[in-house]
């Protein structure tokens, strides 16, 4: 939609300080938001509604609203550049390109790259050429740039490097490889961020008081709060969606009523259908789903591990923690039974770090089922926890001479490095020799079972047993 002076009704809605909204509440402003308010309809969304008409409503972002940064001067007039605003959905990227225009006065155009082809793009510029010799800028906004074509783009560049337009693009790709170098090197990169819990809140609670929202009608109870916040998921517009929905039935539900309608946890629920999670990240929860997640995995229920999986990543846990425990668990609990399980594991953990989410949930399902299908050992930690609680109790007697350090001088006249036997001159890569202290010798740490893999080490092991100790 092209908005001759107007504020395109999308993205994120923010605030900020009170100091602030003190900088950029001007006459020019304020008549630029009276004129964006009074053009929205009664029944527009609740998200259209509840939009920022002034840099004072924004919230988040302060990484980029600072005093003094980029963003912050542009929408302040003070400054003239091209951004490509880059974020995920609803933190604020066709807000602040509104904001841009309307802060000084410049006429704003909005174009999608889903339909608008060169032709477009080009008659907007042609536009602007002809503002330009009134004395009139033109800001165009272009979502969703990165699904513009190289050519598309390159109609760009003579139009952007000779400020014929001020353009703002949004993307929720990294613009280093979805928009052409060209186009990108005349352009500053600014990444929007998340929305924090903190910040979704701050606007659900605007949302409830003001009157281009509920005006006070309704009032939510601090569970029906907090699963709406963590439905958002740092996204602005999915928390005023699920509000409005929430709140409509609440409404309808209440009839005539006295006060606010309370809009409790089961309304939530019912209106946008997901039920929510309880699970606290710093509480009880936190430590009873952990640890029902291992003990499904070292008791092989690949169901219930599945599911305590399910709970962690819809509550929002880190998927880091959990990508932790499951290396530590391949170990623990299963080590030489499946060799290959610390090998996934340790694969799903650093797919988490290399693509992120909601993506790597896929790798951590699969090291879930691979090492809750495996076959079990606790050998591997029984074996560390012998060795060590020896060392504890003083058991560290003397390394044998012939296995202690040869490459310094007079090592030979010390005895070290004397009489080693060097298993690869032999037929087989064995032989016998003593390696622990004398007080260690034929003490067995490792205690092989009879699952999976460890089956066969175990017949090695006491093979090898024999041939060393003679």
């Amino acid at each position: 939609m092209v908005a001759e002076d107007g504020v395109v009704a999308e993205d994120g809605l923010f605030e900020a300080t009170p100091e602030e909204s003190a900088i950029v509440e001007e006459p020019d402003v304020v008549s630029v938001a009276e004129r964006a308010l009074s053009s929205v309809p009664p029944g527009a969304p609740l998200a259209v509604r509840m939009r920022p008409l002034t840099l004072g409503e924004v919230v988040g972002q302060q990484h980029l609203l600072g005093p003094g940064a980029p963003l912050r001067r542009m929408v302040e007039g003070s400054g003239a550049a091209s951004v490509l605003l880059y974020g995920p959905p609803g933190t604020g990227k066709t807000t602040l390109a509104s904001l841009i225009s309307g802060a000084t006065g410049r006429r704003f155009e909005a174009l999608s790259a889903l339909s608008a082809g060169v032709k477009e793009v080009r008659g907007v510029i042609e536009l602007a050429r002809r503002r330009l010799l009134n004395g009139e800028q033109t800001v165009l906004f272009i979502d969703e740039v990165h699904r513009f074509s190289k050519t598309q783009q390159d109609a760009l560049l003579a139009a952007v490097e000779n400020r014929i337009v001020l353009l703002v693009g949004a993307t929720t790709e990294n613009p280093s490889f979805s928009v052409v170098s060209a186009l990108l090197s005349r352009s500053l990169v600014l990444q929007l961020q998340s929305l924090t819990a903190a910040d979704v809140q701050e606007l659900l609670e605007r949302a409830v008081a003001d009157e281009r929202g509920f005006g006070g009608a309704i009032a939510i109870d601090d569970d029906a709060m907090e699963h709406l916040v963590r439905l958002a998921a740092g996204d602005a517009r999915r928390a005023l969606t699920a509000l409005e929905a929430a709140a409509g039935a609440a409404l309808d539900t209440a009839g005539d009523s006295s006060g606010p309608v309370v809009l409790d946890l089961a309304t939530v629920e019912a209106s946008v259908d997901k039920a929510a999670v309880r699970y606290d990240r710093a509480g009880d929860q936190h430590y009873d789903v952990i640890s029902a997640f291992i003990k499904s995995i070292r008791g092989s229920d690949v169901d219930a591990a599945l599911h305590y999986l399910a709970r962690m990543l819809t509550a929002g846990e880190d998927p880091r923690f959990i990508a932790r425990r499951l290396v530590v668990h391949a170990s623990e609990d299963i080590g030489m039974a499946d060799p290959m399980a610390l090998q996934t594991a340790t694969a799903a953990a650093q797919a988490v770090q290399l693509i992120g989410m909601p993506e790597a949930r896929l790798a951590l399902a699969q090291a879930t089922i691979h090492l809750a299908t495996a076959p079990k050992s606790g050998a591997v930690i029984a074996a560390l926890g012998a060795a060590m609680a020896d060392v504890a109790a003083g058991k560290s007697g003397l390394v044998p001479p012939h296995l202690r350090d040869g490459h310094y001088k007079g090592a030979e006249q010390l005895g070290n490095a004397v009489g080693y036997k060097y298993p690869h001159d032999t037929r087989d890569g064995v032989l016998r020799q003593q390696y622990p202290p004398d007080d260690l010798v034929g003490v067995d740490y490792y205690q092989p079972t009879a699952h999976g893999n460890e089956r066969e080490i175990a017949d090695r092991v006491s093979k090898l047993r024999r041939i060393v100790r003679g």
